[in-house]
């Protein structure tokens, strides 16, 4: 589990494809990673295979694959991470399991004083979970939702230390972003649908 806190931001240094997955070299900042560890790369929770100078290798799923832009990713590239919760810390985001719900695109960028709006053109899937106020996580990055300015798109809003501290700065129209809807609010959605198949 993680919270959408972003503790350091990684290069991909190198990506091998093979018949069933992806093979990423990231570079990145941890300096005591262990082998079988989770880390949330650009929000999907990614595990460690293997430990090589100054980062980590992780093997990418073709399921995984197909729920993220990760199978686009090429060296150079500058990306999100976040290490596992450990029992104790500070949840100071929200409670993000690592499970990409899907892709969404920039639609329009607004420059804010103290701040940039964003507004994603979401999937249905997302869009009916999420609530004003409420949490999302774009490229592993904890959110809030700005507002809905109509069905279909949910607006962030991103403070300076936002963007300085994570690639969203680096985001511009049309680029794509993973999304992760808001857990407490997917099991909500998905009770509320078993009561109205059950009544």
């Amino acid at each position: 589990m993680f919270t959408g806190i972003v503790t350091a931001i990684g290069t991909i240094r190198q990506t091998a494809a093979d018949s069933e997955g992806l093979q990423l070299t990231i570079s990145c900042s941890f300096p005591d990673l262990q082998p079988g560890e989770s880390v949330a790369v650009d929000g999907a929770c990614l595990t460690v295979q293997s430990l090589v100078p100054g980062g980590f290798t992780a093997y990418v799923v073709q399921t995984t694959q197909e729920r993220t832009r990760i199978g686009n990713y090429a060296p150079g590239q500058r990306v999100n991470l976040e290490r596992a919760l450990r029992a104790g810390d500070r949840l100071g985001g929200h409670i993000v399991q690592g499970h990409v719900d899907g892709i969404a695109e920039v639609e329009r960028v607004e420059e804010r004083a103290g701040g940039r709006l964003l507004d994603l053109k979401v999937s249905e899937s997302v869009d009916q979970v999420s609530v004003l106020l409420g949490s999302i996580t774009v490229d592993g990055v904890s959110l809030t939702v700005n507002s809905k300015p109509r069905p279909g798109v949910v607006q962030i809003s991103l403070i300076p230390f936002t963007l300085q501290h994570t690639t969203l700065g680096e985001r511009r129209v049309g680029d794509r972003v993973h999304i992760e809807a808001d857990t407490i609010g997917k099991y909500v959605w998905s009770y509320l649908q078993n009561v109205k198949v059950e009544s």
